[in-house]
């Protein structure tokens, strides 16, 4: 078995695609229409699978907001600089939610960013996301 996507339901998937390419850094990887059940759906990644696991952005016509569940968490991403990938963020219009820093109880520098549809994204520091695609 293989982890392959996780799907996110968005309000407005044009607004959750240019976060997740242009604040984020991924790539739009494919796009599908299905007017018969009217829904969109928009895949984005560093790269695409076999290579990472992709977030499918799902957009159920005429459905601009979705309710937050209290089960959810977030998404985690990593990079080798938190410090300067929130910069990078705030400067293209993101929202950054935790400073960079460690986490409670622990060494890990960590931060928090939030999507337009108000979905968590962590940022984990690690020197080995350095070679890695995506917020460097």
């Amino acid at each position: 078995m293989r982890f392959l996507h996780t799907m996110l339901r968005v309000g407005d998937l044009q607004r959750s695609i240019d976060f997740y390419t242009r604040v984020l850094g991924m790539q739009l990887l494919r796009t599908s229409e299905n007017p018969e059940y009217k829904y969109s759906l928009a895949f984005v990644g560093y790269e695409g699978n076999p290579a990472q696991a992709e977030i499918e952005l799902t957009y159920n016509w005429g459905t601009d907001k979705y309710e937050m569940g209290t089960a959810y968490g977030h998404i985690a991403l990593g990079v080798p600089d938190a410090y300067a990938a929130c910069e990078k963020i705030k400067a293209a219009g993101g929202n950054v939610t935790r400073e960079p820093g460690p986490v409670k109880g622990g060494t890990t520098v960590i931060a928090f960013v939030t999507d337009p549809d108000g979905y968590k994204i962590e940022l984990i520091q690690r020197a080995s996301e350095a070679g890695g695609a995506g917020l460097r």
